[in-house]
């Protein structure tokens, strides 16, 4: 069981890494938001970069969330996953 818990944990963080690297890439291709997997995965990542976004100043048209919340992902899902050893 722990074996299950360890893996579904560190799948769990790695797609939402991906969810969040998606975004940022099709936010390139789709700025508007109009095709339907931008909308998909900006419901999935949304609530992890507003609160990230309420903190963070914002420096001219950048948007330093993504990469915030990332290395948040990786130290938190890395403390679960050593803390479950």
């Amino acid at each position: 069981m722990n074996g299950f818990i360890y893996t579904f944990i560190s799948l769990l963080f790695q797609a939402l890494s991906f969810a969040i690297l998606g975004r940022v890439l099709l936010s390139w291709i789709d700025p508007q938001g109009g095709m339907r997997v931008t909308q998909i995965l900006g419901e999935m990542t949304e609530p992890i970069l507003r609160p990230i976004r309420s903190v963070l100043p914002t420096v001219g048209m950048f948007d330093f969330s993504p990469i915030v919340a990332m290395v948040l992902l990786q130290v938190v899902g890395n403390a679960l996953l050593s803390a479950l050893r």
